[in-house]
């Protein structure tokens, strides 16, 4: 039996996406570099490539090597800086007709404040996702989103820098993922996106020598599927902000897992490298799951457990 199309829209703290599907930040660029392959505006959002204040070249290559139900990467956080993102990037974006969150990341929580300062006077972007797994430099390089009194201070100089709601992405590489996202949504975070990716690394062995030239990567797709949705499900249950789950997901079926754990949106990132076309045919599949459920809203598919 077929029932009534579901409303596939939901909130993000102030924000109201027309439905639970974004792109992860770092896979789809700046955003136009899907446009001839996904209809950027059928999506709830975009999270662009991170951004610093000054421009960063990114590690050497090798940076990305696949890994069995996974990825490996050590890009290095390249990217144009925020001067040229705002001149020759945002003017495009705000012709989209879908939400725009930008990533920012700093090795101080003073560059943290001051990117969310200047993108709240661009306009163009209607959220800022803070990428709290950078080296916090001026204390001895530890990561900021490792220790709850480094990630709730970070949150604070955003939520102090602007008006815009603010996501903050937490790091999987933690003892308790639950102690950072109640710091972080006592600091004021609107939301919060989870998770990053876990470390990792890989052998050439005929070369015998690491990978990656940066010996460590990031590892995202499929692989780290369990461990995310383990993550949101814990999350989901000790904050009361929306959670944004990410890690794996291919299929509308694993989006549909994030979303009954709780996340109130998913990211969607790797499987865009494969299939550029992802998203969309995700949100379809959300959308007949729900008809097939007899589900309205998105949020009713949740498990209160």
């Amino acid at each position: 039996m077929s029932h009534p199309r579901p409303d596939l829209s939901v909130a993000i703290g102030p924000l109201r996406l027309r439905n639970p599907i974004l792109l992860a930040s770092g896979t789809c660029g700046y955003g136009r570099e899907l446009a001839d392959l996904v209809d950027i505006g059928a999506l709830g959002g975009i999270v662009l490539k991170g951004i610093s204040l000054k421009p960063r070249p990114g590690n050497p290559p090798p940076r990305i090597v696949e890994t069995p139900s996974g990825l490996l990467n050590a890009i290095g956080l390249e990217n144009v800086g925020i001067d040229t993102f705002i001149e020759r990037k945002l003017p495009s974006l705000r012709e989209i007709d879908t939400c725009i969150v930008s990533n920012i990341l700093g090795e101080s929580v003073e560059e943290y404040g001051e990117l969310a300062r200047i993108l709240d006077m661009a306009g163009g972007v209607h959220a800022i996702e803070v990428n709290i797994s950078c080296p916090n430099v001026k204390a001895g390089g530890f990561a900021f989103g490792t220790d709850p009194a480094a990630a709730a201070e970070v949150t604070l100089a955003v939520k102090e820098s602007t008006c815009l709601p603010v996501i903050v992405k937490l790091s999987p590489n933690v003892t308790d993922i639950t102690a950072i996202a109640r710091a972080v949504e006592k600091a004021g975070a609107d939301a919060l996106s989870l998770v990053n990716t876990l470390f990792g690394m890989a052998i050439d062995i005929r070369r015998r020598r690491p990978a990656l030239a940066n010996v460590f990567g990031g590892l995202s797709g499929p692989a780290i599927r369990p461990v995310a949705l383990r993550m949101v499900w814990q999350t989901v249950r000790a904050v009361g902000i929306p959670v944004i789950g990410i890690g794996g997901i291919r299929t509308a079926g694993d989006a549909i897992e994030f979303l009954m754990a709780g996340a109130r949106a998913v990211q969607i990132g790797t499987i865009s490298l494969v299939n550029p076309r992802a998203s969309t045919e995700i949100i379809s599949g959300i959308e007949s799951f729900m008809r097939e459920e007899g589900f309205s809203r998105i949020t009713d598919m949740r498990i209160d457990r």
